[in-house]
C-alpha cells in the first residue's frame, strides 16, 4: 500500500487549478471583463462549483480504486466495441486536442515573457517546451506537484496584486459576483467562461494524480480538503483577471484583442508594476498548462491502453513528448493565439459531456464499493452533465461560426 504523505493543504487538485488557469482562460476572462465589466463574475462562481462536483468524483475514483479514469474505462467496460469507441474518442479529443491546447499554452508563456522584455522571440516556445520536457522527463510526480503548486502561488499573487493595483469598483464587483445577469450579447462569453474552467482532461489528470498521492478510504478527507482549497483558488485567479480587465477597459473607448493588450493598458492605470505582474502571471499560466496538458494526455492514453500510470514508462513518455512536440510546432507557425484557442475549444466541446458521463458511470460502478455516488451526488452530477452537454453544443457552434 502507498505510504501516506504528511498532510498538506495542496495536492493533486492544485494540478487541476494549474491546468484550467492557462492562456485561454486569461484571454477569455480578459475579454469578458473588457466587454461586460463585472456583470459575468457569477458565471465563474458557478464554474467553480461545477468543477468541484466533477473533480471530487474524479479524486474519489483515484483514491478508492488506485486507478485513473482511463484505467477504469479500460478494465470495466465489458463490450470491446464500446471500449475501443471510447479509446478512439479520447485519443482524438484528449491527446490531439491537448496538442492543440499546448500550442496556445506555449504562445501564452511567450507573450508573458514579451510583456517583460518588450519583444516576443520566435524561438521562445521551443525553450519553454524544452523546460516542460526536462521537468516531465524526471518522472517524479512529487517534484512536478511542487513545481505546479509554486506556479499556482505565483499566478495567485501576480493576478490578485494586479487586481488591487487596478482599483476596481468594489460595489459592481460584488454585485456581479452574487447577482446573475445576462447583458445583451453575453451568452457565448458565459459559455466560454464555464468552458475554460470545467475542463474535461482534468478528470483524467485528477483521478490518476490522486491515486499517486493517496490510498485508502481515510485519505478521502485529505483529497477533499485539497479540493476545497485549490479549486476556489483557481476560480479566484479567474475572477481577478475579469475584474482587472473591467477596471482597465470597460466603459473606455479602448479595444482589447488579447491578454498582452491588457498588460499594456494597465501601465497608465496602475503603473509599471501592474504591467509586470500581469506579464508574470501570464507566463506562469502558460508554463503550468504546458506541463499539465501533456501530463493529462499521457495519463489518459496510458490508462486506456492498459499501460498504467508509470511516469517513466516508454509509452507514457512518448505520449507527452508527442503532445509537446506538436504544441511547439503550432506555436512556431506564427498563428494567432485566439485562433488556436478557438480550435482547441472544438475538441473541448466534443469531449466534456461525454467524459462527464464516463465519470458518472465510473462513480456508480461496483468498483467503488461503499464509496459509490449517493443519490444527492448523482443529482448534482446529473445537472452538471446536462449543462456540460449544452456547453458542448454551444461551444462547437460558436467555434464553427468563428471559422
Amino acid at each position: 500500500m502507498t505510504q501516506q504523505p504528511k498532510r498538506t493543504w495542496f495536492g493533486p487538485a492544485t494540478l487541476v487549478a494549474a491546468a484550467f488557469i492557462g492562456p485561454g482562460t486569461v484571454v477569455t476572462a480578459s475579454l469578458a471583463g473588457a466587454n461586460f465589466g463585472y456583470a459575468l463574475l457569477w458565471a465563474l462562481v458557478f464554474s467553480v462549483l461545477a468543477t468541484m462536483i466533477l473533480q471530487e468524483m474524479a479524486a474519489r475514483l483515484g483514491v478508492v480504486t488506485q486507478q485513473g479514469l482511463g484505467e477504469a474505462i479500460h478494465q470495466h467496460i465489458a463490450s470491446p466495441m464500446l471500449r475501443w469507441g471510447a479509446i478512439a474518442l479520447i485519443l482524438f479529443a484528449v491527446v490531439i486536442g491537448n496538442s492543440v491546447y499546448q500550442g496556445g499554452n506555449l504562445m501564452g508563456a511567450t507573450l508573458g515573457i514579451a510583456g517583460v522584455t518588450g519583444t516576443p522571440q520566435p524561438w521562445m516556445p521551443i525553450v519553454i517546451g524544452g523546460i516542460a520536457i526536462v521537468l516531465l522527463w524526471s518522472g517524479n510526480y512529487h517534484k512536478l506537484e511542487r513545481v505546479l503548486i509554486a506556479l499556482v502561488m505565483l499566478m495567485s499573487g501576480a493576478f490578485i496584486a494586479t487586481l488591487i493595483l487596478s482599483q476596481p469598483d468594489w460595489g459592481a464587483f460584488f454585485s456581479g459576483l452574487l447577482v446573475p445577469s445576462l447583458p445583451a450579447g453575453s451568452v457565448l462569453t458565459v459559455v466560454a467562461l464555464i468552458g475554460t474552467t470545467v475542463v474535461p482532461y482534468n478528470l483524467f489528470l485528477h483521478a490518476a494524480s490522486a491515486a499517486k498521492k493517496w490510498s485508502g478510504d481515510a485519505a478521502l478527507a485529505d483529497a477533499r480538503r485539497d479540493l476545497v482549497v485549490s479549486i476556489p483558488l483557481g476560480g479566484l485567479i479567474s475572477i481577478a483577471i475579469v475584474s482587472t480587465a473591467a477596471s482597465a477597459f470597460f466603459g473606455h473607448a479602448v479595444q482589447l484583442e488579447g491578454a498582452r493588450d491588457l498588460s499594456e493598458a494597465l501601465r497608465p492605470l496602475a503603473g509599471d508594476s501592474a504591467t509586470w505582474l500581469m506579464a508574470i502571471g501570464l507566463f506562469a499560466a502558460g508554463l503550468s498548462s504546458s506541463l499539465t496538458a501533456p501530463l493529462a494526455a499521457a495519463y489518459a492514453l496510458s490508462g486506456l491502453l492498459g499501460y498504467g500510470a508509470n511516469l517513466r514508462s516508454l509509452p507514457f513518455r512518448l505520449t507527452w513528448i508527442g503532445v509537446i512536440s506538436v504544441g511547439m510546432l503550432i506555436a512556431s507557425l506564427k498563428l494567432k493565439p485566439v485562433e488556436v484557442i478557438w480550435l482547441a475549444q472544438v475538441a473541448n466541446g466534443l469531449l466534456l459531456p461525454v467524459m462527464a458521463l464516463f465519470l458518472l458511470w465510473a462513480c456508480n460502478h461496483a468498483m467503488l464499493g461503499a464509496k459509490r455516488n449517493t443519490g444527492w451526488q448523482n443529482l448534482m452530477a446529473g445537472v452538471v452533465v446536462l449543462i456540460a452537454t449544452g456547453l458542448g453544443v454551444r461551444s462547437i457552434g460558436a467555434a464553427l461560426a468563428f471559422w
